[in-house]
């Protein structure tokens, strides 16, 4: 196994991400190791956004990687075979769980968990990439400004060993990790697509042009999501481009 072939603890780090970066810029880190900590006090999610989490009842891990098989124009499959596995953990423990483009991963409309991928890319080719991954599990109060949250454990009524769900998640991820190592990509998009939030189902958007109607019909290798409006025309979005409404 690779992913969670080392794991390493932290009471409390400032972010698992910024701890996995550290590490990278003191030398190599061994491929797979994940960095999980009980309590993040600067947690952070998509585009400098924060992640919020009580303290010892949830999954906060980095794990990181050297995919040198795809080109950094293709990085957006690293975003598709986390979220996989994540959904993939979530699944097991009979929570139907879906993928919010480009990144959050939901349970009908609220948010149990998101994902923070981060590369670094030399001349087309990815260096290394750390990938966040911020899970609720057993938390069931959350601050007021979190508009939609939801986690494991008030979906299914149950208490959960966070360890054991780490464990689970990374032979999850690891699974998933090696479909891409042997460019199973075809079977990587049919299950990403299954999963899209929304996906075939006629709600609101907004872009720059205002609200509209429209459906989710896929996501481009490059990770850009293409919506179908009413009168069948496709328009393609990168990420902040369009608003889930």
């Amino acid at each position: 196994m690779i992913i969670g072939s080392r794991k390493l603890y932290f009471e409390k780090l400032s972010s698992t991400n910024s701890h996995a970066h550290a590490m990278l810029r003191k030398g190599k880190v061994q491929e797979g190791t994940v960095i999980y900590a009980g309590f993040q006090s600067a947690g952070r999610g998509q585009s400098g956004n924060s992640w919020h989490s009580e303290k010892g009842k949830n999954i906060l891990m980095s794990v990181v990687l050297y995919p040198s098989v795809i080109r950094a124009d293709r990085q957006f499959y690293l975003t598709k075979i986390i979220s996989l596995g994540v959904c993939d953990l979530l699944r097991s423990n009979s929570v139907d769980a879906t993928i919010k483009w480009p990144n959050d991963i939901y349970v009908r409309d609220f948010k149990a968990g998101g994902i923070l991928i981060e590369n670094s890319i030399i001349r087309n080719e990815i260096d290394h990439s750390v990938a966040g991954i911020g899970l609720n599990v057993n938390q069931k109060n959350f601050p007021p400004e979190i508009p939609n949250p939801t986690s494991m454990s008030i979906i299914t009524g149950k208490e959960y060993d966070i360890e054991q769900c780490i464990s689970d998640l990374c032979q999850k991820l690891d699974i998933r990790y090696r479909q891409l190592m042997y460019n199973k990509t075809a079977r990587i998009d049919e299950d990403y697509k299954s999963f899209l939030y929304r996906l075939n189902q006629f709600t609101e958007f907004r872009d720059s042009r205002g609200i509209f109607e429209g459906r989710i019909i896929s996501v481009s290798d490059s990770g850009r999501l293409h919506i179908e409006d009413r009168r069948g025309r496709i328009y393609e979005y990168g990420f902040r481009e369009v608003d889930f409404l």
